[in-house]
Formats: C-alpha cells, structure tokens, sequence
C-alpha cells in the first residue's frame, strides 16, 4: 500500500476503527495456496479413457438390461476416482497444520491499552509493540527503538541480524528495501532478537514484502513432471492403435454376425484390453507409497511425483543457514591479542588461562538471559565446560549495573558489574573488531594486526567478535561507554556449525552423480570454508557481482563450473535456477525464506523447511522437510530411484500383460470361437486384478547399484528398446501358451462358459508368472533377492482367494458368467504356469544387460 496511513494517536486505534479497516482491507493473512476442489478433482479423472470406456460399457449394458454388468462397471469406476480424491488432499492437511502452527499473535495499542490479538486481526495504522523473541506480524514504521535489532534473512538471506531506528519526521509514501543497518522499517515475518520497540503498521497481508512475493508466485508455471508427460504420451499412443483396431473389429463383428450392440461391446472390451491404462493409476499408487515412506522419515511430499523426479536431479542447489549449518551459533575459536588461539572441544578437561578469563569476559558483556544467538553461544560455552568456571563474577555476587547498548555509530555495547553496587566496577565490551579498536585507542600498528587476525578467522568461515575490559572507581558511570579506558582482550570466532549428517549426505550425493552447489549471501571466503567442511569442492566461486554483470545465455554457459554462488542476492537465485535448467540440468533447490519461494517453484524439485521455513516457500516448494534435516534428501533421492525403477519394472509388466489380454479379446473375431472376454472380465483385469498385483512392484527392495549409478538422461524414455523387447517376448510367450490353452478347450467340447472359465484362469496364472519375471532387472524369477516383498506375499494370497472365488464358487461365478473350473482345466493351467516360468527364466538371460538402460 502506497496510500498514506491512517491517522493513529498515542493511544492507538479505537476498536470500531480497527473493525472498520478490517472489513474493508481484509485479514492480515497470505491467500491460499488454491487447493483443487472435489468436483474439479473428479472432472479431471473423467478425462481418463479407460473411465470413459468403463461408463460407456455401463450405458450399452442398461440398454441391454444387464444391470448388474453395469453395475459393476461403475463400481469400478468410483475406485478410481476414490483414489485420485484420497491422493490429492491427504498432504495439504498437514501442510495446513503446520501453517496454523507458524501464525504469530501481536501485540497492540487500542483505545489506549496494550493487548494481544491474533495477527491476522491487524490492520493499517495499529501501533504494534515488538519485543526480543517476538516475530513481527505486519509491515511497519518503527515510532520507538530501544536497541532493537531483527533478524531478516527469510527476506534477504543474510543470517547476520540488523538494527533499527526510530522514524524521524513523516513516513514516506514508499518503504525502503530490506536489508542494512538502521532502516526506520520492520517487515513482517521477520524476527526479533534484541531490544524493544513500538511500530505503525503500513500494510498487512498480501500488501506486505512477504506477501508480493508470494504473489509473484502465481506468475510462475508449476513444471509438470517429465514421468507424468511420458506416461500420458503412451496411454495416448496406444489409445489411438486400440481404437483404430477395435473399430475394425466392431464392424467386422457386426457385418459377419451381426447385432451391432454385442459388436460395440465387443470393441469396447477391445479397446479396454489394449490401453494401458493402468499406467496412470499406478502412477498415482507408487507416488502415494513413496509418500507415505516418506513421512514416516519426516518428509513430506507435497506432490508425490516429486519424489520420482528428485531420484532424476542432477543438481542440488542449497543455501547455507540452517540447511547446511545448525541455524546456531557456537564459539568455535578464542584468540588473544598475541594471535595464539584456542579451540575450545567436548570433554575438554582444562580450558587454559587466558582463554577462560577471555570467555568469562565475553559472558560478561552478554545478557543474563540473551536471544541473540552470538550472546547464547557464549553462555553454552559456559555449560559445556563448567570446570573452567566462566561466571565467577556472578557467582561471587557480582551484578549488573548498566548496560551501554550497540548503535550504528559504534557497533559495540558494554555492560558494567559491580559488587553490592558499589565501589569498583568491571566494565566488559565486545562488538565488531574495529569498533572495539576504536574503544581501546589501538594504534596503526596494533589496528594492522588487529585487522589481519580477524582476516584471517573470517577465512575460516568464523563470526568475528574483538572484546575489550575496563575499569572504573570513579563514582557516577560516564554518559557513554566511550569514556572508559579499555584495553583490548583479543578476539572470539563463532561460527554455525555444520550439521552432523552433512558431510556423508555430499558424499552419497556426489557417489550418486548429483553436484552440489551452495548459495549463500555470505562473503567468499566464510562461504569456501563452510563447503570445505560440508564437502562441497571441486569448482569454482562466483560472486552475486560476477552474476550481475552477465546475461542468462554467458551465466548459463559457465554456470556448470561453479560449486559456490557467494554474496548472492534474493532476486538473483531464481535467474542460477533457470540457468542450471537453460544448461540442461534437472535441478533440486532448497529453500527456507520468502525470498526463496520463487526459485522453490522454478525449479524442478523445490525443497523447503518445515521447522523454520515460511508459509510462503512451503507453499511453492513440492517436498517438506519437517526437522529441517539435510540428510533426509539423501533417502529421497535413494527412494526417488527406486520408485522409477518399480515403475519401470511395473510398465514391463503391464505391457506384457496387454499382449494376452488383447490377443484373448480379438482371437475369437477372427476364429469364430465365442466370446472369452467381455467389458466386465477385462475390467476386472484392469482395475482390480492389474492394479494389485502392479502395486506389489512398489514394494520391491531397490536394487544394489542404486545409488551408485549416473542420473539418467532428462529425455530417457520411460520404456527403453531393451525393456520394450523384454515385455513383447514375455506378452509373447504368455500368448502363446494361452491360445493353445483355448485351442484345447474348445476342441476339447466344452461348453461356452467353461471355456472361458478354462481360459480366464489360465490368464490369472500367466499374469502371477508375469510379475515373478518383472521383479528385477537382473535376477530370475526364480532366483533369491536380498531384502523382503511382504506386500506380494498379501496380493498373491488376495490373487488366490479371488481365483477361489471366481472359479470355485457357483454364486460368483455366476455373476460373471463364468462356470466352476473342472479338474481338466485346473490340469491344463497348471502346465501352463509351470512351461511359462520356465520360458521365461531361460529367456530373461538375454536381456539383463539392456533393461537398466
């Protein structure tokens, strides 16, 4: 909002005003993230042809009178809609719980008084009082600071807090930008780590920084994923070959035979039989595992194609705060003014003097009770080392007499420490090197190595603090702390510590043929020696500066060289995303902060944190990690691969199958034999039969090389020349063996219904062979896997009870016009299982070398 604020006295907004402007600008909240209602759901999975087939087979069976057939159709049909539905809207709820977790209350003066409503209650010209801890809930001026200080990184990137000043004179009519020191604005989600103040509220919701950003997102195209566009490209392939077939059929069928409405059933069951339709429907079932697997690692897949693609990412890109770091600081190294320096570890049995007078006097010149994460890691040192007893003084009864707090004309504060209040006092500052430079009088030379020392820490990726003590005896403390005499005590080093699982996490990814690169809003050198530890090397650094200076088609051309972006600013991500993309690479990013939400989206696979991460980029990013674990990654690149090669494996399976179906549905037009499959029965093999049994394939352990394999090629088709071979040989086979089966039975005399009874069984087995042979791409059906299917253990047991069901039961039998199996046909499906496992073990030899290719 540009428009100027309203009018706020002292006392605040009345409460009818605040209503007022709450009716007419609305809540202080983002927009939604445009959750697809039902309907729209459900309109979308009408689309399907296979649903289009089944309800069109239901219509031509009520012409018929043949409700029951119908109904069974439609039954069929609801499944699937029932499984889109539960897909699509089982992942926002938690994405919406930890949305509710994440909404702050404020505090504010109304009519006068101080009172805490919910943030999404605040409006235009409310004066909000932000305190140390706080996160603040709106845009605003600041009115009051006392030593207040935020941390804006979800906005800037730059983990080091900032401080703010109080407003002089009229708010312009345009806030400032984010970012630098004593700007008299605070922006919204941002947070509070020192001091006190009192803000005028300039704009809310959408109107925020926070929220044009999220805004911009719907200018950006979510990218559909490549698995997604391969499978639609082969239903429609082989819908088109299908249909013009079973168009043969039916008028070959009603032209020899005639009735026309049997030949429309007939052609319908055709096409039915040739249309991989499954291929979406197993899709949506291995994503919907692979996102159940997931959240049981705190990870959450906010579109379960994303994990797939994740196992196909040949970049990762992270930021460093918390991703890579522990989002904390701690004090890593103390130097004394002499340069001989001291690294304080666990379990540590001394803490040799000076180092723990130096500590001791950095506690000193801390809060007793601190927020900002430099004056904690002071106290943790404390705690972890009580031996070297750091609070003396506050354990010989010393306390705090005044403090003197940092400003932007000197970044240093002092606290002063007296005993019963009077007398002597000790006075301990810390701040920036030179400031405490300047406190302490150093001369040129002393400033020359005083600037070296801290070059030198910062280089090893080290926060650098200079700290300095005074004394004072002479009654009334001095208005500033620049009056007192302090010599300089040396210098402490904090930095964020890498998290445990990082290291091993680079290597696997790197083992995996995936590049990890780093971007961070950190200088150069902090930024090199953080990925040293991270174990990210082996290319080269590239500043924000350098990025300004080229245009997308130089950036991209050099961007595959770099392992480092370094003082990067929040606009610039999104141009080394598209980049990366621009270069061919498919690219993971994660991200935390609103000023991320953009790249999030861009990106193929955009990753966000669910602790500390914002609505904002959970919104744009397709895959939460809930305990901000890097780690985690690493088990969803691993469970990425081997979902594609369960699909994989489950496509082989599923074209093999359609090979026999298919010649099942057309042999009789052209032998004249009856009818063996209708609508029905091949809709009980397409939506009951062949979902199960495919669902068993996600569930089958990965294979050994998983992660020690390339990523594959971004245009490598889902369904390679060796795996096609291997499936038309298997479909072949299973064929084969079938036709003969029919042949036998129909020369064998038998009754319509027996024969298709013999022959449907004889499919059910061929389809169990079929799944044996697909499990792996490099051992036999028959041979011993590492690693248990308990899954297929279920669906063979469900497969066994509906061939019970279907063949031995009358009742059953009867409603899908089939005759209980005789003793001669359970003979002769026996053969045929055991001649068609043994085919295909001979015959799979052949192809183990191309199937993963």
């Amino acid at each position: 909002m540009t428009d100027r604020l309203p009018y706020t006295s002292p006392k605040g907004l009345s409460q009818a005003e605040a209503a007022a402007l709450l009716e007419t600008e609305g809540p202080n909240e983002l927009p939604g993230g445009g959750r697809r209602s039902i309907l729209a759901i459900v309109v979308d999975v009408l689309r399907e042809p296979m649903l289009l087939l089944l309800l069109a087979a239901g219509v031509i069976y009520l012409l018929l009178g043949e409700m029951h057939d119908a109904l069974i159709l439609v039954a069929f049909a609801g499944l699937t809609i029932v499984i889109a539905i539960v897909q699509e809207t089982r992942t926002e709820r938690a994405i919406d719980a930890l949305r509710d977790l994440s909404m702050p209350h404020a505090t504010v003066i109304r009519d006068g008084e101080r009172r805490q409503i919910p943030s999404r209650e605040l409006v235009r010209g409310d004066l909000m009082a932000v305190s140390e801890g706080s996160r603040i809930a709106a845009d605003g001026w600041v009115l009051q600071a006392d030593g207040l200080q935020a941390d804006e990184a979800i906005l800037t990137g730059e983990s080091v807090s900032v401080s703010k000043k109080r407003l002089e004179g009229e708010a312009p009519t345009q806030p400032p930008v984010p970012g630098g020191d004593d700007l008299p604005y605070a922006w919204s989600g941002t947070l509070t780590v020192r001091g006190t103040g009192l803000l005028r509220v300039a704009a809310t919701g959408p109107h925020t920084q926070m929220g044009q950003i999220g805004q911009s997102l719907a200018t950006l195209e979510t990218e559909t994923p490549r698995l997604l566009l391969q499978t639609r490209t082969l239903v429609r392939w082989f819908a088109a070959f299908g249909l013009g077939v079973s168009a043969l059929a039916v008028l070959l069928y009603g032209l020899l035979r005639g009735g026309w409405l049997e030949a429309l059933l007939s052609g319908i069951a055709l096409t039915m039989s040739m249309l991989p339709e499954e291929l979406p429907v197993v899709l949506t079932l291995f994503m919907t595992m692979g996102a159940f697997r997931m959240s049981r690692i705190r990870v959450l897949a906010r579109r379960g194609t994303a994990i797939e693609t994740l196992g196909a990412a040949t970049v990762l890109c992270t930021d460093k705060t918390g991703t890579l770091t522990q989002n904390r600081m701690e004090i890593a190294e103390l130097r004394g003014p002499d340069g001989e320096a001291f690294r304080p570890e666990e379990g540590q049995s001394s803490f040799p003097e000076p180092f723990a007078g130096l500590a001791g006097l950095g506690i000193l010149a801390c809060l007793e009770d601190p927020f900002d994460p430099m004056e904690q890691a002071f106290h943790d040192l404390a705690e972890r080392h009580p031996q070297a007893e750091l609070r003396d003084l506050q354990n010989g009864g010393w306390a705090l007499q005044r403090q003197y707090a940092l400003s932007s004309e000197l970044l240093a504060m002092s606290n002063v420490w007296s005993k019963d209040g009077a007398g002597r006092h000790v006075i301990a500052a810390k701040g920036a090197p030179e400031a405490i430079a300047e406190l302490c009088g150093l001369n040129a030379e002393q400033r020359e190595r005083l600037e070296q020392a801290t070059a030198e820490m910062a280089a090893s990726g080290l926060r650098v603090l200079g700290v300095a003590e005074a004394c004072w005896d002479n009654g009334e403390l001095p208005a500033s702390q620049r009056h007192f005499d302090f010599a300089f005590r040396g210098f402490v080093g904090l930095a964020d510590p890498i998290r445990e699982t990082v290291p091993d996490a680079v290597r696997q990814l790197r083992e995996a043929g995936i590049r990890v690169t780093m971007i961070t809003g950190d200088y150069p050198a902090t930024a090199s020696a953080i990925a040293e530890q991270a174990g990210i090397d082996g290319g080269g650094v590239m500043s924000g500066e350098e990025i300004a200076r080229l245009d997308d088609s130089e950036l991209a051309s050099r961007i595959g060289d770099i392992a480092i972006f370094a003082r990067v600013m929040p606009d610039q991500k999104l141009r080394i995303v598209r980049a990366l993309k621009a270069a061919g690479e498919v690219v993971a990013m994660t991200g935390d902060g609103v000023n991320d939400s953009p790249s999030l989206k861009a990106a193929h696979i955009g990753i966000a944190m669910g602790q500390r991460g914002t609505d904002v980029a959970r919104e744009a990013s397709s895959i939460v990690l809930l305990d901000d674990d890097f780690g985690a990654i690493v088990s969803a690149v691993r469970l990425g691969r081997r979902i594609y090669d369960n699909i994989r494996k489950a496509t082989g399976f599923i074209f093999a199958v359609h090979l026999p179906i298919g010649g099942l549905a057309l042999a009789p037009l052209l032998t004249g034999w009856p009818i063996i499959l209708g609508p029905v029965h091949i809709a009980l093999l397409e939506m009951v039969i062949d979902p199960i049994c495919s669902l068993s394939f996600e569930a089958e352990p990965e294979e050994e090389d998983i992660m020690r394999r390339p990523p594959r090629a971004p245009d490598s088709p889902l369904v390679s020349k060796g795996l096609l071979g291997w499936s038309a040989l298997q479909g072949g086979l299973a064929l084969a063996l079938l036709l003969a089966l029919a042949t036998w039975a129909n020369l064998s005399g038998m009754g319509e219904e027996v024969v298709r009874t013999t022959c449907f069984a004889g499919l059910i087995v061929a389809v169990v062979a079929l799944i044996f042979a697909n499990r792996s791409f490099s051992t036999a059906a028959i041979d011993h896997r590492k690693g248990h299917n308990l899954a297929l253990i279920v669906i063979l047991g469900l497969v066994a009870l509906i061939f019970g069901l279907v063949f031995l039961s009358p009742t059953v039998a009867g409603l899908l016009h089939f005759a209980v199996l005789k003793f001669a046909g359970l003979e002769a499906v026996a053969i045929l299982a055991v001649a068609l496992i043994v085919l295909l073990t001979l015959s799979k030899r052949m192809f183990r070398r191309t199937l993963t290719r």
